[in-house]
């Protein structure tokens, strides 16, 4: 490079091309790189197909402007044993998503930043505090939209092999698989592109790796467009049998002893199905794992986390330097020191927790804890089917769900799902009742008589089948409020705004208050015989059921029932079914409806 390449920011580069071998081992690159110039990297396999037996390794590069490895069209190459330190963009650089069977394995990526001196501008999903904004990503000063939320190591094909490595203080984040629907760039419209699904490719290896100090430790969403933008909603990866026809069966995806610790936001974020972690280790970070659904709660399940360990806070407090970090006597995660910081998050759909410890997640003086929680404060789908068995807790509150502020919500659109959380306790390894359920206490799903309140969780402990009741509308939770004639539940003299749906126990008697002409009421998640009764003042007709001639007589009826007394209709109703809508997995699972009107 030429003597003013620390401030041109302009170096040379070594690029390999189709035709050419290239092997490379103990060399030193520095100063390498042109800036926000594409194909000038440190060292680049530039669409050379298959390089079985090529590699790069033993290696350091560090002090680069624009990326540290990169590879374009190329399979199965091996990267292995290399450092990379203080470098500029997505630092191990799968470009198009075409690439397969490559290797990294023991590679150490140290201080990977957006910018060669300017602060990173993400497209984070955080609390409102985080720094962030869509405009980043059309910022002139980076080389593509999301080098402005930087990776250590960059994946845009799952069918590649990630072993052994670290990510090691990004400005953004560690490791993040970020899929095209096909492979872009130079083969965008090409035959191969158009055969080739990478959000439906099988999982390569991905074990052992370690992912510190950074704002996200593994970010598995948030796949990019055509035009190289990203949302941080929207499309999944859905491994399938075969990955061309989006019908196919869904196989599992295993990620194996990874290692997450001081991330600013999160260890773990993923999106799709059918994800098994496996032997996670995940501590000090603000949030330890949220997985959000791929398929709305079409496949058998989202994801699992099994034989894992969460850990609040370690013995290790980092290096604390602002005033609040002082004050509280270790580095904090998060900017405002009473984030409620929390082990797992359940999200959307069908996640489990098996044979998992959680370690320190007390409350303190300064900020609330819990190792188990919902997303703050989620308005999307929810079920009762999210479970937890074999949990161990050290040292920590089981569950924490915390009242609703602004300023901790990852989404306060509505809060709909949030607000009517609920965990199986399978075995009762939380709260000490097997096959109880964990119930956000909103008085609906929670009361005194079947459940234990437990104050400082925000939560109950109740005995007996739960489901999910809907009344017309937001059948899978995504409402964000209560829409037009809104409906009021009322139970025990609390009352509940309803908003797409509601967590109920069988046996649970409710009022239903609305101005509405008619209502369908509708159970799912139930177990067959499980019942709800319904108070509707000013309803009149039930379109189907057993009129019964007193509430008693309702009270007692094995069978879908009604009951009309002088300005109220009373209705029981009785799951009959246990078919599941949606696929083997799907949401609903035990369910029926009956329609009732004011005619």
């Amino acid at each position: 490079a030429s003597p003013d390449a620390e401030s041109s920011y302009f170096g040379g580069h070594i690029m390999a091309m189709a035709g050419s071998r290239m092997n490379v081992s103990g060399i030193e690159l520095t100063r390498m790189g042109q800036h926000l110039e594409l194909a000038r990297y440190p060292i680049h396999w530039h669409i050379n197909g298959d390089v079985t037996g090529q590699y790069i390794k033993n290696s350091a590069i560090h002090n680069t402007y624009n990326r540290c490895v990169t590879i374009h069209g190329t399979d199965n190459l091996l990267v292995a044993n290399n450092v990379t330190y203080n470098t500029v963009g997505h630092c191990f650089f799968m470009e198009d998503g075409i690439e397969q069977g490559n290797q990294i394995v023991n590679n150490l990526g140290i201080q990977t930043k957006c910018h060669p001196t300017l602060d990173c501008v993400p497209t984070n999903l955080g609390i409102p505090s985080d720094p962030g904004s869509f405009e980043g990503q059309r910022s002139p000063h980076v080389l593509i939209p999301s080098d402005n939320t930087v990776s250590t190591f960059w994946i845009t094909n799952p069918s590649n092999h990630y072993i052994g490595n670290v990510a090691a203080g990004s400005d953004s984040t560690g490791f993040w698989f970020s899929l095209p629907e096909h492979p872009n760039g130079a083969f965008e419209g090409t035959d191969i592109s158009q055969i080739t699904w990478p959000r439906r490719m099988p999982q390569g290896e991905f074990r052992g790796n370690v992912s510190h100090s950074n704002f996200d430790g593994l970010m598995f969403d948030r796949n990019f467009a055509a035009d190289n933008t990203f949302s941080v909603t929207g499309s999944s990866h859905i491994a399938r049998e075969n990955p061309a026809d989006p019908t196919s069966k869904s196989i599992e995806s295993l990620i194996e002893d990874f290692t997450a610790y001081k991330n600013r936001n999160g260890g773990v974020w993923s999106r799709g199905e059918m994800k098994v972690f496996k032997n996670l280790k995940l501590a000090d970070n603000a949030i330890g794992y949220t997985h959000a659904s791929g398929s709305i709660g079409r496949d058998p399940f989202t994801s699992k986390v099994v034989d894992s360990l969460f850990v609040g806070e370690t013995d290790n407090i980092g290096n604390p330097s602002t005033p609040e970090e002082i004050a509280y006597g270790r580095s904090l995660p998060k900017a405002i020191a009473d984030f409620p910081i929390r082990g797992y998050e359940y999200y959307d759909f069908i996640h489990s927790i098996e044979n998992t410890t959680f370690v320190n997640y007390e409350d303190n003086d300064t900020r609330d804890a819990g190792a188990i929680s919902y997303l703050l404060y989620t308005s999307f789908g929810m079920s009762t089917r999210n479970s937890v068995k074999g949990a161990k807790f050290i040292n920590a509150k089981p569950v924490h769900f915390p009242a609703m502020e602004e300023k901790w919500a990852n989404d306060f659109g509505g809060s709909a799902a949030y607000a009517t959380a609920a965990i199986h306790d399978l075995d009762g390894s939380v709260g000490g009742v097997p096959g109880a359920y964990i119930v956000i206490d909103n008085g609906i799903a929670s009361d005194e008589e079947a459940c234990e309140i437990k104050p400082s969780w925000g939560a109950a402990v109740c005995q007996g089948d739960m489901g999910r009741l809907s009344l017309g509308g937001g059948g899978f939770g995504f409402s964000r409020g209560p829409a037009p004639d809104p409906i009021v539940l009322s139970r025990n003299g609390r009352d509940f705004d309803y908003a797409g749906q509601a967590t109920i126990r069988s046996g649970a008697e409710v009022t239903v208050k609305t101005t509405r002409e008619s209502v369908p009421l509708s159970l799912s998640e139930m177990d067959a015989g499980s019942w709800v009764i319904f108070e509707l003042p000013g309803f009149t007709t039930a379109a189907a059921g057993a009129e019964q001639n007193s509430l008693a007589a309702l009270r007692e009826a094995s069978d879908t029932s009604y009951y009309k007394d002088t300005d109220t209709l009373w209705v029981k109703l009785v799951v009959d079914e246990v078919a599941r809508a949606g696929g083997p997995g799907g949401f609903g699972g035990g369910g029926t409806s009956i329609e009732v009107s004011r005619l």
